[in-house]
């Protein structure tokens, strides 16, 4: 069955929609031979080139669909390549099967937290799309006086400098002394919109972490710096909450299985070898929400 180029390439992870409608405006996109223009479209058995280099058959059409789950520690960035040399998150995560990580969504260099990595471009996209309105939820602390007109305030919404923003929910969740805990929801992902609604009320914030992306709620054994790979039910019920399909996953032997739940190597000390039960404590399945 034909797709549009940009869907097929965005699901292979080559980037994002709109990146590759770009690409295929500039003419760096060809099928079999010929110029792409927008609204073409590709099926299986067709040579595509992005940018003159040939692009795999293989991860276009045969491309596991891989989701990992990683715990983002504070200190690392989303970027691939660091112009300043510091940790990016990549440099933690095993290699996929095929095709590239996409992450769905950043987390700033001082926020930790859930962040979701898929091989699927359309999946991401569908994730992060504004009209899918996808939660995403976060454990934030405060520091200062934060009175029931400020909570009202954040619902009902504070004119940043990039337009209105608001918070989807708002919920306190305990603290001692001037620091308190706070459950927030935001809809969008712009950048620092957390902790700049919450400076616009004179409130610092002091700790930020991300507990909730859309239905995948952080898993309790996930550690800091970890990853885990989103699996059989767990998966499927991701693709349906944003209206796509999970193929049915790839069987693979212990070995395999094992290498995709390895620990993480630092650079500060070698690691014991550890099993699959070591990494992912009990092999427990991320909390899924409504399930």
């Amino acid at each position: 069955m034909a797709e549009r180029i940009q869907k097929v390439l965005a699901r292979a992870g080559y980037g994002s929609r709109r990146q590759l409608e770009v690409l295929i405006k500039e003419g760096k996109v060809t099928v079999n031979g010929d110029v792409a223009k927008l609204g073409d479209q590709a099926a299986v058995g067709d040579t595509i080139r992005l940018d003159g280099k040939p692009v795999s058959a293989k991860r276009l059409w045969q491309q596991p669909q891989q989701v990992i789950l990683y715990n983002k520690p504070v200190g690392e960035v989303c970027t691939r390549k660091d112009p300043e040399g510091r940790r990016t998150i990549f440099q933690s995560l095993p290699s996929p099967e095929e095709g590239r990580w996409v992450s769905v969504g950043r987390l700033d260099i001082n926020t930790s937290g859930l962040i979701i990595l898929t091989t699927d471009g359309e999946l991401a996209n569908r994730l992060m799309h504004p009209s899918n309105e996808m939660d995403r939820e976060y454990a934030v602390r405060v520091l200062g006086e934060v009175t029931p007109e400020i909570m009202q305030n954040l619902r009902d919404g504070v004119e940043l400098e990039d337009g209105k923003a608001k918070f989807a929910d708002i919920q306190a969740a305990g603290g001692e002394g001037a620091n308190r805990w706070y459950h927030v929801v935001i809809q969008e992902g712009r950048n620092r919109e957390v902790r700049r609604l919450w400076e616009s009320q004179g409130v610092q914030v002091s700790r930020l972490m991300r507990v909730r992306y859309g239905p995948i709620i952080i898993p309790n054994q996930l550690k800091m710096g970890r990853w885990m790979m989103l699996q059989d039910d767990d998966l499927a019920a991701l693709y349906e909450e944003v209206g796509l399909e999970a193929q049915q996953p790839v069987k693979t032997g212990r070995a395999q299985r094992e290498k995709k739940l390895r620990p993480l190597k630092t650079t500060a000390r070698k690691p014991r070898q550890k099993t699959t039960r070591d990494n992912v404590k009990g092999k427990r399945s991320p909390r899924i929400r409504g399930r």
